[in-house]
């Protein structure tokens, strides 16, 4: 009986030709970083089976990082698709690409762009609401501009991480309502928000908004991204100026990156708005829906703790990249931002601890004991599926972090 080959996925595989997301990888007998795609549960050194082809993308794809493909823009990325497809499905190109396949345990990954610039947002209208009830019980949950534009801040693009880097616990300043005075120490309500990001490929040019139309000339794929949080720090720190030094310390991302172009059947329409949107964000005549059916789970040291649906999401991503520029702001090959903590409506799809258990107030119950915040070892994972085309399912990867003791 003949050998099966790595390029015969199984029907089912998330990881199937459907999907095909990139990332950068080396090996532990050859430090080179090298443009990977995931195949199965393989990885194909697409510059390598590229110039084994005789490709004409060869040079796009015989890089150490993303970002000469990203910055090639969608014409490019959508013909690379194309041939990676073919070489993964075509037999007549098994015997050139084979020998390029490596399985994915023997890979190291690594992050697969270099980072420009980091804006995270606060889309969820759950998440949002849910953090007005606890900080501000006595009024209105939702700020009276949540609901007419996406409110984002920048972030330290220098701390964005690939997923499997620990997590040092920050320092800093913190004060509970009681306390006399700030102390500085540890923080002790370390937490995760689940979240979804975004990579630009495209620039743009300064002074120039980019419309909601554009959003696919410029967006290359999403991946997940995890925007750990200490809300102690965070909580001394935020007024009047909002996140700083309770974010900044990590945000871990997965070494995977989907194309947009292979989440089109994931494509769903965002909640229906409650105020009329002025122009440049109005999307109600948009021929392609703006949300993204994306199915979040959260654990903790293996243990399930929320499953947060992306589907809610008050705000899209075209919306936030509109907003993002109106001003005129460019964007850089590069830039990366985040969609803010992913909450559904229910308990369980809450996608951070201080939603969870209500800011400390209830534990929830782990096999290794309670917990309110994160604790010293504790490894947080978040992954995701979204529907495929013809009932398939599209994977995309999953992003971890363990927490390690104060420096």
């Amino acid at each position: 009986m003949p050998q099966q080959s790595p390029l015969d996925v199984p029907e089912g595989d998330p990881f199937g030709p459907h999907n095909l997301p990139y990332g950068v990888f080396s090996t532990s007998g050859d430090t080179r970083r090298r443009i990977g795609v995931r195949i199965g549960g393989y990885v194909l050194d697409a510059g390598a089976a590229a110039a084994a082809l005789g490709s004409p993308y060869a040079g796009l794809l015989g890089r150490p990082s993303l970002n000469p493909l990203l910055a090639a823009g969608r014409t490019a990325w959508r013909d690379v698709r194309r041939a990676l497809t073919a070489w993964v499905t075509d037999p007549g190109h098994r015997p050139a690409v084979e020998p390029h396949l490596l399985p994915l345990e023997e890979a190291v990954l690594h992050l697969p762009y270099e980072v420009a610039d980091y804006v995270d947002f606060y889309a969820s209208e759950h998440h949002a609401t849910n953090v007005g009830k606890m900080f501000r019980p006595d009024g209105d949950a939702l700020t009276p501009n949540w609901k007419h534009l996406p409110i984002g801040y920048h972030g330290r693009s220098g701390t964005l991480v690939v997923s499997g880097t620990d997590v040092v616990r920050p320092s800093g300043q913190r004060k509970a309502p009681t306390d006399p005075a700030p102390v500085f120490g540890p923080s002790v309500k370390l937490d995760i928000e689940a979240e979804v990001g975004f990579v630009v490929g495209t620039p743009s040019e300064l002074g120039r908004p980019v419309p909601l139309a554009e959003f696919e000339d410029h967006v290359f794929g999403l991946f997940l991204l995890n925007d750990w949080s200490a809300r102690d720090i965070q909580a001394w720190e935020y007024v009047p100026l909002g996140p700083f030094l309770g974010k900044s310390f990590a945000t871990s991302v997965s070494a995977w990156v989907t194309p947009l172009e292979a989440l089109d059947a994931a494509r769903t329409a965002p909640p229906a708005r409650d105020f009329p949107l002025l122009p440049y964000l109005d999307d109600a005549d948009s021929d392609r829906p703006g949300g993204f059916d994306l199915h979040i789970t959260i654990s903790i040291n293996g243990q399930e703790v929320a499953r947060p649906p992306f589907a809610t999401m008050y705000w899209t991503a075209a919306q936030q990249l509109a907003h993002m520029t109106v001003n005129g702001a460019s964007l850089r090959t590069g830039d990366v931002y985040g969609s803010g903590t992913v909450s559904g409506p229910e308990v369980g799809q809450r996608g951070s601890l201080l939603e969870l258990t209500w800011n400390g107030r209830d534990a929830i119950e782990l096999a290794d004991g309670k917990r309110t915040f994160l604790e010293d070892g504790d490894t947080v994972t978040l992954t995701a599926w979204a529907p495929g085309a013809n009932g398939t399912r599209v994977g995309l990867g999953e992003v971890t972090g363990r927490i390690v003791g104060s420096r």
